[in-house]
């Protein structure tokens, strides 16, 4: 792989990680949302006005089309393994930022799709 190729993946991915802290972030803004009619009608335009998840939706679209940029270099049996790295980042920044736990066995874990992320970036 390339150093071009693994910079639009390594882009692609670190967007669609912020996307998913944006939505996290705008999520916790609406609180919880009630499963009746009413409730997630007004849950639902709550969300299409709140600002976190907006720009967590247009990280999720620049991210695509970055993607698609890398699937035109890579083969998609290289490419796709790459997008484990997004959970790498996105535990580590959701403990950061929100204080989400990062116990042995997530760590464990994170280790293991590491080292499967570079045995796969080397074939």
């Amino acid at each position: 792989m390339t150093l071009t190729a693994f910079s639009i993946i390594l882009a692609g991915v670190l967007l669609n990680s912020a996307a998913q802290l944006m939505l996290k972030a705008g999520a916790q803004a609406l609180g919880t949302v009630a499963f009746n009619g009413a409730s997630l009608f007004a849950a639902g335009w709550s969300a299409a006005t709140q600002p976190w998840i907006l720009v967590g939706l247009c990280c999720y679209f620049v991210s695509a089309g970055l993607w698609i940029l890398a699937l035109t270099r890579v083969d998609v049996t290289v490419a796709y393994p790459m997008l484990s790295m997004g959970y790498v980042i996105a535990a580590l920044l959701a403990w950061h930022f929100f204080g989400e736990a990062l116990t042995a066995s997530r760590v464990v874990g994170i280790a293991i799709i590491l080292v499967g992320v570079v045995v796969l970036g080397r074939g």
